[in-house]
Order: structure tokens, then C-alpha cells, then sequence
């Protein structure tokens, strides 16, 4: 049996989950998600916790088992605290604002980049440290995922865009340059 998958999800006061017609529908204060069922497993709600169960043992079946109870967590996670990415803007002359339903970068190319907040996200900025908020975590990784790539810090200044708990790795220049 899945270690993670035979592990209950707790279901905090003001969190409404039911499962309808083959999809799971969480509400809670920040927002509502769904997502539906894999094949062959089942969810039972009982005494505030959700509990999921399959129905055989096969290799799909068993593989699913883990990954619903880690998506259906998150869901859980995402309606009532949400999810943060921050990222860090490092370099002269680069910086980023929210115009409307877009964030707008300006990362050293010819142009500034236009990049439209998708919906169910909430992206502010302060100074030079953008915040992508939302319910849904993969949602969230994807478009901080999606601003990063523009500009990925590069390692010998440390100049470009990366989270805000990430380290990169510095190279020294050339050893002529030091002379």
C-alpha cells in the first residue's frame, strides 16, 4: 500500500470538499478548485478528514494512489492558506510592473516583455521582488517557472531573474582580467 497515499487529509474547519459525479470539489475562503478522479480510486469523507482507497492493486492503480492524495492536499492547501513563489531581480536598469492584468518586464532586451497574469493568479511587485500568489500550486510554479526562464541569472555577475531562496553558483571571470 502507498505510504503517502494511506495517509488521510485533514479537513480544516470552513473547507467544504464533495465528491461529484468522478471529481473532487474543494471551497474554502480563498478561492474553490476541482479535479477529477483517477481511475479505480475512491474517496471517503469521514469525522473531517478525506481518505482515498483503490480499488485493485495493478501498476496504474497503485501509481495513481499517491499522486491523488498529494494533488487533492494541495487543493486542500491552496483553498485555505494558498501559494507563494517570489522571485528576485538582480542587474542594472531591470525591473518589473503591473500594468492592468499584465506584468511588464524589463530585463536588458530591446523591448520591454509583456507577460499576461493568467487567471486565478495574483502577481504584485515591490521594488525589485515580484510575488506570484494563487490557490493552485502548479499554476503558481508554472508562471514563476515561465518569468524566470526570460532571464535566468547567469553566473558570473549573478545579473537576471531567480526565486528568492535560490542560490547561484558564481564563476570566476577571466584570469587575465584580474591583472
Amino acid at each position: 500500500m502507498s505510504r503517502i497515499g494511506r495517509k488521510p487529509i485533514p479537513i480544516p474547519s470552513g473547507v467544504k470538499v464533495e465528491d461529484k459525479s468522478g471529481a473532487l470539489h474543494v471551497q474554502g475562503p480563498k478561492g474553490s478548485m476541482a479535479a477529477p478522479m483517477p481511475r479505480g480510486i475512491t474517496a471517503r469523507i469521514a469525522d473531517g478528514e478525506l481518505c482515498l482507497d483503490r480499488a485493485d492493486q495493478s501498476k496504474p492503480t497503485r501509481s495513481a494512489h499517491g499522486l491523488a492524495r498529494a494533488l487533492f492536499s494541495n487543493m486542500v492547501t491552496g483553498v485555505t492558506e494558498g501559494f507563494v513563489k517570489e522571485l528576485d531581480i538582480q542587474g542594472v536598469g531591470y525591473r518589473a510592473e503591473v500594468a492592468g492584468k499584465a506584468l511588464k518586464l524589463t530585463l536588458g532586451f530591446s523591448h520591454p516583455v509583456q507577460m499576461p497574469v493568467p487567471e486565478g493568479l495574483k502577481v504584485s511587485v515591490q521594488e525589485n521582488r515580484i510575488k506570484v500568489e494563487g490557490v493552485d500550486k502548479q499554476a503558481v510554479g508554472q508562471f514563476a517557472s515561465e518569468i524566470r526562464r526570460l532571464r535566468p541569472p547567469e553566473p558570473y555577475k549573478g545579473k537576471g531573474v531567480r526565486y528568492a531562496n535560490e542560490q547561484v553558483r558564481r564563476k570566476v571571470g577571466k584570469a587575465g582580467a584580474a591583472s
